[in-house]
């Protein structure tokens, strides 16, 4: 079972089209909140199972704050953190796993990395794709098995995008133009005075 795990995207379209044209099929996708209204093309882009949170950001209440799902026979809960303190540690993650044996605690809200094993338990936050605090471009993990049923995470990041160039309307103009013969250009004062 291939799992994508992504968070904070925060309405950056762009970044969602991005992964999944990288990462290509998946057998589900974990979207750790702050969707920030791209619930839609979320479903649309991945043809998987599918599980989002609600994070600080946002506002569909149709997104629960936390889930449990099942996860081949691994159990999960994911959550954005943004309840549970995040900010200040994970602490209360490792309670979680003691109280309620999850196999994987997967959260974001902090836009920054984590991948820390726990007794035999994983607490995860793939890092923000579309706003990384602790990276320059996107961060994004994908959750595999082996044969044995060992789970295998690879935290990876966004190729960085191509910049596109910039050129002004005036230079595309002159391009198109300039076999048929290009004219000087008049300045501000030589078109204002004559």
């Amino acid at each position: 079972m291939r799992v994508l795990i992504i968070s904070d995207t925060h309405g950056k379209s762009d970044c969602l089209t991005r992964i999944n044209d990288i990462v290509g099929h998946v057998d589900m996708l974990i979207h750790l909140g702050d969707v920030e209204g791209d619930e839609k093309l979320v479903h649309d882009l991945f043809d998987c199972e599918i599980h989002m949170v609600r994070g600080n950001c946002d506002y569909n209440e149709a997104l629960p704050i936390f889930e449990e799902v099942t996860i081949g026979e691994k159990k999960a809960f994911i959550t954005h953190g943004h309840k549970y303190g995040v900010s200040l540690g994970t602490k209360y993650f490792e309670t979680l796993i003691d109280e309620n044996g999850y196999d994987f605690v997967m959260y974001g809200h902090t836009h920054r990395r984590d991948l820390t094993s726990y007794k035999d338990s994983y607490i995860v936050n793939p890092g923000s794709l579309a706003l990384p605090r602790d990276n320059d471009v996107g961060t994004y993990m994908i959750l595999d098995f082996d044969q044995h049923g060992t789970p295998f995470f690879a935290q990876n990041e966004l190729p960085k995008a191509e910049p596109k160039p910039v050129q002004s309307e005036e230079a595309e103009a002159d391009e198109l133009f300039e076999p048929y013969g290009k004219k000087k250009k008049k300045s501000f004062w030589e078109s204002f005075w004559g």
